[in-house]
């Protein structure tokens, strides 16, 4: 804090370090243009301690000074991640994936919360929040379209040091596939159950479908 605390860490000098890292804390939240909401609220809405939740919103607020990150800045902080690959495309969905009330820009509280499900939600839970990535136009389907625009887009993050042989069609054999597995009714479109019917009933299938979780 140095310089922000100014003369008020004169008065801190004499406290305890953990009553100093929670009146820090307490003071970064309001020198931000958006406050999230108190921790204790977090914590029981997540699966992070009140400890992990502070590990977190310090960092946030590191890349974040505003207390919410735009698409752009998101894009620039997940490229960094996978310098031989583009990764704007698969950045863009996944932004929009975690800006849950789609207003363009990702507050701490839905960042940690997408971050919860990921991280230690339920299978179930998992695979809705994957379903609900692939679902671009969010209409409660994920179609042939949607699906390959997400699985070219890992291609292209992944990069050429990746996969150096990938030819143009190999997405499209890839959802194929999946479809083949998915779309139970053959329909053209799969539903939030079949989707989660049929990665629970394959590994594999489960395993492609939660990539995501390895470039997080």
């Amino acid at each position: 804090m140095g310089v922000v605390l100014g003369t008020f860490s004169v008065h801190t000098k004499q406290v305890d370090y953990r009553r100093r890292d929670k009146i820090d804390d307490e003071l970064e939240m309001t020198m931000v243009c958006h406050r999230p909401e108190g921790l204790e609220q977090l914590e029981a809405q997540t699966n992070f301690t009140k400890r992990e939740l502070q590990i977190l919103y310090r960092g946030f607020k590191n890349e974040c000074p505003s207390g919410v990150v735009n698409e752009e800045t998101f894009k620039h902080i997940y490229a960094q991640f996978f310098p031989h690959g583009d990764a704007s495309t698969y950045a863009h969905y996944l932004f929009n994936a975690f800006d849950t009330t789609s207003n363009g820009s990702i507050k701490f509280e839905e960042f940690v919360m997408g971050l919860s499900t990921l991280l230690r939600g339920t299978l179930r839970d998992k695979l809705e929040w994957t379903f609900h990535l692939y679902d671009i136009n969010n209409d409660g389907y994920i179609n042939r379209e949607e699906m390959t625009e997400i699985v070219r887009a890992i291609y292209d993050m992944m990069g050429k040091y990746t996969y150096p042989a990938l030819k143009g069609d190999v997405p499209k054999q890839h959802v194929d596939a999946f479809f083949q597995k998915m779309d139970k009714n053959k329909n053209g479109v799969v539903t939030l159950e079949e989707f989660v019917v049929a990665c629970q009933e394959d590994e594999m299938m489960m395993r492609s479908m939660q990539l995501f979780e390895n470039v997080m």
